[in-house]
């Protein structure tokens, strides 16, 4: 072993806590740079084999009735290259264990297995056999959360017909990787899922025979998008067709469209948060490390040592604290990479979904850490190169000290003599201070951001099921009712009170700018269904006029007050201009609100509603689900406390886990920043702590003099750490600002609370560390070192 190798191993077992501290930095670093980013890969890698292997369609269209010979004139439009047209059909449900009724959606399959567009995957049992009307494949989400099988039997409403429907296999499609129910954001398997059921049963069922009212297309090469759009919209517009929009608007690509986007950003955004902190680490103890073997280093120049071959020692002291975490950190992130992929599977269906770890990630993993370590190392490689050795013999020379702010501004004279100490050398050092403020500061905002998507989603909760839905149930009809389903709503048992709704799709236009939504007509004065603006106040329904959404209003660029064009895309599609009266603040979905009064009179009709709002005795919601279960006019039931607990329980499955990581990794920093700073505060200052303790100082009270400097430099970086973490959730705001959901800019107390704690614990176990150290000071030996 040369003699460089054998200081350098000297060093690292000298200094084997504080490089300790730093690779821990590294290997958290690491972990969630491999975790997050083969996570990525591995979503996408199923995505893309789900989509080719499985013909994921480009274009989709729903419409109320077609003819089947209509496909054919779809086929010969330009840049088509397959066609299906299907019968969907949404469908009140009775799951066996399940009070609530639970919504299904019903899609026609041909009754003998053919390579087809959104084929289906089927996990276990067989496909259905012709002449079985009965029988259904059924999604495997919706079959995990029941605990459905091969032979369970599923109650329906099929057209106002009871039928009890056969499970004979579980299925996956790519158009419902995601699979949530119309207007949700997070998934309620158990209570929503998808049926696929014989083509010619669902024709019959819904008197559909040679119609269709669902068609999906695949584009060829070089096909334009938009062009086929506007093609297929005016070939079905005289059937009934709503929109038709491309796969980036199909709600389940979306949903997964936009979890790759946040785990691309948090794959970057985080990971650099770690490295930095392991940059700044090795710079400090290799910055001191050089500062105390100045006369070694000397030694050795003067025996012929290059500068390249000094600097290359400090450089491989970087590279072994690098390696002592990058290879612990690999193996912690494949772990952890395990567990996001399992997280994910539990939300997202595909036939296999499996941690992809590829070279690439490795390789990128380990050339960003070595950047960052050379990046640390390098100011000591300088000093080391610009020593001479004849300067390097000589001592360095003593710092020269002078009145600080502190003492020009007289503060010091209210303080005590210790803490006059503590403040003049954080003073004397402030470039150094204020890197460890932001080092821990930064752990705290991380902190911050994991309990912050808590408090959103808590508050999205409260507003939308506390102010806006305030209904206990709410049921949606196959067509439009007159006023006689109302009445029968309102006979069920338990209802106190039904409000009717009217749902129409809509198209509005604002200059270039245009948005299909739903716009919703709801009864003045009502109580169950509000609408409330950013100060969380009730808005009145205008009697002339809608009221949109403010994200729908940034979509079409409108403030109240403009004038917009909306297109009924329903019975005789009458097209108005119309005035946006306000603007709602809500963070789930997007749409319209307009007096119901004024809609039917829009749209010709007398007391039609699309549903119900319910208020209801909850000693009686047994009996009402019964009743609802059965009713032929319902296609769906939505129940606003089981939606609010699949909400709580995604929130404590998905984030819960992810939030606990996060806070340990960040008090990872903290404690490496703490130890490490005291660490080498210790060295620097030992022979003053140990004339202070000759002087009659007790040890208690020198430690209470080193370890309050960085106490004290803990406790700014407190608020700074809140004020950076505040900045960094306001930063993802924009991220999460979309279509689907909103995420709001609120906080809890315990959100500031919390990151504080766990700051300070960390702190305090870092420094007990050191403090050790200091009871075993031996004052004889650090009075004899060579000053």
């Amino acid at each position: 072993m040369t003699p460089a190798a054998k200081i350098l191993w000297r060093d690292l077992w000298h200094l084997r806590g504080q490089v300790l501290a730093a690779a821990l930095v590294v290997a958290c670093g690491v972990a969630v740079q491999v975790a997050m980013r083969s996570a990525y890969v591995s979503l996408e890698a199923a995505k893309t084999n789900f989509y080719s292997s499985y013909r994921f369609a480009d274009v989709f269209a729903p419409l109320k009735r077609a003819p089947e010979s209509l496909a054919d004139s779809i086929r010969r439009l330009p840049g088509v290259s397959q066609v299906n047209t299907r019968v969907v059909a949404d469908v009140t449900l009775d799951v066996p264990g399940l009070a609530e009724p639970a919504s299904g959606r019903l899609i026609s399959i041909p009754e003998h297995p053919r390579p087809m567009l959104n084929d289906l995957f089927l996990r276990s049992g067989r496909y259905i056999e012709p002449g079985q009307p009965d029988e259904v494949l059924i999604s495997e989400a919706f079959a995990r959360a029941n605990q459905l099988n091969v032979g369970s039997r599923i109650g329906a409403v099929l057209n106002g017909r009871w039928r009890d429907l056969t499970v004979v296999g579980v299925a996956l499609s790519p158009e419902y990787i995601y699979e949530v129910g119309p207007g949700m954001i997070f998934p309620d398997n158990r209570r929503f899922g998808v049926l696929w059921m014989g083509r010619d049963a669902l024709a019959s069922a819904f008197s559909m025979q040679g119609a269709f009212n669902d068609v999906s297309l695949s584009l060829s090469h070089g096909a334009d998008k938009q062009e086929v759009i506007a093609r297929l919209n005016q070939a079905l517009r005289r059937y009934g067709g709503l929109i038709a929009y491309g796969r980036e608007d199909q709600l389940s690509n979306r949903f997964l469209s936009d979890e790759l986007s946040e785990i691309r950003i948090s794959s970057t955004f985080i990971p650099a948060i770690f490295l930095g902190v392991a940059v700044f680490l090795i710079y400090i103890v290799l910055s001191r490390l050089v500062v105390t073997q100045r006369t070694q280093i000397g030694l050795l120049k003067a025996f012929g040592y290059s500068h390249r071959t000094l600097g290359a020692h400090y450089l491989k002291f970087s590279l072994v604290t690098l390696a002592a975490g990058l290879v612990p950190g690999l193996f912690l992130g494949w772990y952890l990479g395990v567990k996001t992929a399992g997280l994910y599977a539990d939300y997202f269906f595909f036939p296999r979904m499996s941690l992809v770890v590829t070279p690439g990630i490795i390789l990128w993993a380990v050339l960003v850490n070595v950047a960052a370590a050379c990046a640390g190392a390098i100011s000591a490689v300088r000093r080391v190169a610009a020593l001479a050795p004849a300067e390097a013999m000589r001592p360095e020379s003593p710092a020269r000290f002078r009145g600080g702010l502190t003492e020009r501004w007289g503060a010091v004279r209210w303080l005590s003599s210790s803490t006059r100490m503590i403040v003049r050398n954080i003073a004397r050092k402030p470039w150094k201070a204020l890197i460890s403020i932001l080092g821990i500061g930064m752990a705290v905002g991380l902190m911050m951001v994991s309990r912050f998507i808590f408090d959103a989603v808590d508050h999205m909760v409260y507003v939308q099921f506390s102010l806006v839905q305030r209904d206990d149930v709410t049921v949606t009809f196959h067509d439009p009712r007159g006023s006689r389903a109302i009445y029968d709503l309102r006979q069920l048992p338990g209802v106190l009170r039904a409000e009717p709704f009217r749902a129409a799709a809509v198209r509005l236009r604002y200059g270039h700018r245009s948005k299909q939504v739903e716009l919703t007509g709801l009864t003045p004065g009502g109580e169950l269904r509000q609408i409330v603006d950013s100060h969380l106040q009730v808005l009145q329904l205008p009697s002339d006029g809608i009221l949109i959404t403010k994200k729908l209003g940034e979509i079409l660029g409108v403030r109240p007050g403009d004038k917009v064009t909306m297109e009924v895309l329903e019975g005789a599609r009458p097209v108005r201009d119309i005035s946006v009266a306000g603007l709602s603040d809500e963070y789930i979905g997007i749409g319209a609100y307009m007096n119901a009064h004024a809609l039917a009179r829009m749209l010709g009709e007398d007391s039609v509603a699309s549903g119900a709002f319910l208020s209801v005795d909850p000693h009686h919601a047994g009996a009402l689900y019964a009743r609802l279960k059965r009713m032929p006019a319902v296609s769906g039931v939505a129940v606003r406390g089981a939606t609010i607990r699949s909400v709580n329980d995604a929130m404590q499955r998905s984030f819960l886990s992810v939030s606990l990581i996060e806070i340990l990794f960040a008090a990872v920093i903290v404690g490496g920043m703490v130890y490490n700073s005291v660490r080498i505060a210790l060295s620097e200052r030992g022979t003053e702590l140990a004339s202070l303790r000759v002087l009659g100082f007790t040890q208690r009270e020198v430690t209470a003099l080193l370890l309050g400097e960085q106490a004290l430099l803990t406790l700014c970086a407190l608020p700074a750490g809140l004020a950076i973490g505040y900045g960094m959730c306001a930063g993802l705001v924009p991220v999460f600002n979309r279509e689907l959901y909103r995420l709001p800019l609120v906080f809890s107390n315990m959100t500031f609370i919390y990151p504080v704690i766990a700051t300070l614990v960390a702190a305090i176990l870092s420094a007990l560390l050191v403090a050790r150290r200091i009871r075993r000071l031996d004052l004889i030996a650090v009075l004899k070192t060579r000053e």
